[in-house]
């Protein structure tokens, strides 16, 4: 099976030819993930010194982690916490223990290195530092001694179950909030869904895009017990023109004949989003999540957009981090920033953070 036929797998209700080997794996599979879980249940967790809010899903890729992320470290930064994300670095080739990305102001780790994402939140975030490492205690311990590091934020940590957290928050897509309801690799759960119950609240992104299903915000709050529950998106923030830094809003796509791309785990929500915004979407390029882009894909890509007179190549910010190096000479490539918002219930969610914050022992 290719990468890009997995989303499609992940959403398929019926039976194939695949579906037996895929359920026993699928079984194997859960079953190590309750063994892992048990086993957690009896082990004391790693406490690090400073507020500790992990945000994470119970599914493969596609929630919008990382906007998030970008969002609470920019309020955090605001309030006056020093900051660090701690990240797994997925999909990184770094072969060090701890890698600092970014130590607030330079970056030392190419996305190569490091990963799409602690790369793309470390060219955001500027004051914060980014750091990587498999073993997130230690990671977070050289972030208190190096920067004072008082406010962690986990980036996809919500399967991390060693370190001790103050808060613990779900990304769930209203989209396809369980894809087919099957877990790894029938389907797209990391966990089963029950294990919701060790969220401390619920975010459900892309809310504006997709409106959540009727029952989808019934079966949370009965998942929940009265944890709270909040509806999010992911907004169109500016169209990039990298080779000369020019910077428009979204709106400047409506129009235009555009060929675009994208190496991300829900590319069809960045196709849609772009048709959303009014743009002549006249060829759309799926690659597996993570695509090492070649200069030969550039290329022909290039090559497509010349042939069908289109006016822009259009890609996603977290695919323009794995182009840079070898995306000069392309006056006509963009690409397209998203930010996260909250669309209801943006100042009690503050709130939450900062009063449990202000009760955490570090800030007594």
């Amino acid at each position: 099976m290719k990468l890009t036929d997995w989303p499609d797998i992940h959403e398929r209700r019926g039976y194939s030819a695949s579906t037996p080997p895929l359920a026993l794996l699928s079984s194997i599979y859960g079953l190590g993930v309750r063994l892992r879980i048990i086993a957690r249940k009896g082990m004391a967790k790693r406490s690090l010194p400073g507020f500790v809010v992990s945000i994470g899903n119970l599914t493969v890729g596609g929630t919008g982690k990382t906007p998030a992320a970008r969002m609470m470290a920019e309020w955090a930064l605001d309030q006056g916490y020093r900051v660090a994300i701690l990240s797994r670095g997925y999909g990184g080739r770094y072969n060090t223990k701890i890698l600092v990305v970014s130590d607030g102001d330079d970056i030392n780790a190419g996305p190569v290195e490091a990963g799409d994402e602690p790369y793309l939140l470390a060219k955001r975030l500027q004051g914060v530092p980014v750091i990587i490492s498999k073993n997130r205690y230690t990671a977070g311990l050289l972030a208190h001694k190096r920067f004072g590091t008082n406010f962690y934020i986990l980036d996809d940590g919500f399967q991390h179950l060693a370190l001790k957290r103050d808060l613990d928050l779900v990304l769930i897509d209203a989209s396809s909030p369980f894809g087919n309801g099957h877990l790894l690799p029938w389907g797209p759960l990391r966990e089963p869904i029950g294990q919701l119950e060790r969220a401390d609240a619920v975010i459900i992104t892309r809310s504006g895009q997709s409106p959540p299903g009727d029952n989808l915000e019934g079966i949370l709050e009965k998942r929940l017990q009265g944890r709270p529950l909040f509806r999010g998106d992911h907004i169109p923030e500016n169209i990039v023109f990298p080779g000369d830094n020019r910077v428009h809003d979204p709106e400047f796509l409506r129009g235009k004949r555009i060929i675009a791309f994208a190496g991300i785990a829900r590319p069809e929500v960045f196709k849609e989003t772009l048709i959303d915004l009014g743009a002549d979407l006249v060829s759309f390029k799926d690659f597996g999540d993570h695509h090492s882009f070649s200069p030969k894909e550039l290329r022909e890509l290039n090559v497509k957009k010349r042939k069908i007179k289109a006016d822009l190549m259009v890609t996603t910010e977290k695919d323009w981090v794995r182009l840079e190096n070898i995306a000069s000479g392309y006056p006509d490539l963009t690409y397209l920033t998203i930010r996260f918002t909250l669309l209801s219930g943006q100042d009690r969610f503050f709130r939450m953070i900062k009063d449990r914050a202000e009760r955490s022992a570090v800030f007594k």
